[in-house]
């Protein structure tokens, strides 16, 4: 697994509207790039939603919030449309990017882990718990209260 003062790696990946992403677009920004097992499952929709409601919040500091799970591109729009989430989830089918940080998990999905990159690109902190809330409430110490 990628370890806190690492560069984030980079990758290119399809967004849920099928658009093509790369993480150093985020650069000169701190990110939250979280990984999620599967879209629309009741933890990752906790956590989805606890980004959400704290995504004015985060945007007013300039923070960028990524999402990660190896759904495809319709499941992953599917699950930001119910929802009302107003960030980019990246659609992992190929599991390059959850293979990419070390987080793929034995069952073929992404575990739960969250990582906070600093602007300058590299890992400051890594949120590895099955506690969806646990993962907003680390993003929001490390980038709001400063």
């Amino acid at each position: 697994m990628v370890a806190v003062g690492e560069p984030a790696p980079d990758f290119e990946a399809k967004l849920q509207d099928g658009s093509s992403f790369r993480l150093s677009s985020t650069r000169g920004h701190p990110t939250v790039l979280y990984f999620y097992p599967k879209a629309d499952t009741p933890g990752c929709t906790i956590e989805a939603k606890g980004f959400r409601d704290h995504h004015a919040e985060f945007q007013k500091k300039g923070v960028e919030i990524v999402g990660v799970s190896v759904d495809d591109s319709p499941a992953q729009e599917a699950f930001r449309q119910k929802y009302g989430l107003p960030f980019r989830l990246v659609a992992d089918a190929e599991k390059k990017v959850s293979r990419t940080y070390g987080v793929l998990g034995p069952h073929g999905v992404a575990r739960r882990v969250t990582f906070l990159i600093g602007p300058n690109g590299l890992v400051e902190e890594i949120v590895d718990t099955s506690g969806a809330e646990r993962h907003v409430e680390r993003a929001r110490a490390r980038f709001l209260t400063a």
